[in-house]
């Protein structure tokens, strides 16, 4: 997958995400769905998302057997400053509760299937060189 088509796919994924992050208010309008930041903690995810991936591609690239250093480094990385991004906000909010987790760790999760479903489509391609 080149980057050009990652990267229509990660805007069209974007898209996806913001239309149903903009609907389920709508389901449940009595219930307190996301945290007061909420589209910072998701254009920060967004960003790593598609900086770890970009860091993935050049590493890949550069030497197909460096590739999973560059895989593993980069979900190092990724995991790393969402662990400072956490620490930051938890310092700046004071109670941050559930509300947070549960979106900091599902916006997590599905950032990370996209990132790791599209590596998967690289990695099949290159094993069928």
């Amino acid at each position: 997958m080149t980057l050009a088509k990652f990267t229509s796919s990660y805007l069209i994924f974007l898209g996806l995400l913001i239309g149903i992050i903009a609907g389920l208010p709508m389901l449940f309008p009595d219930t307190q769905l996301f945290v007061k930041n909420f589209w910072l903690l998701f254009g920060f995810l967004a960003g790593i998302t598609f900086i770890a991936y970009l860091l993935v591609d050049i590493g890949i690239k550069k030497d197909p057997e460096v590739g999973i250093m560059a895989i593993m480094g980069s979900i190092a990385l990724k995991m790393i400053f969402c662990m400072a991004f956490v620490l930051i906000y938890s310092i700046k909010e004071k109670g941050i509760g559930v509300v947070f987790l549960l979106n900091f760790f599902s916006l997590y999760l599905l950032f990370s299937v996209f990132e790791i479903y599209c590596l998967l489509r690289n990695l099949r391609h290159q094993n069928l060189k």
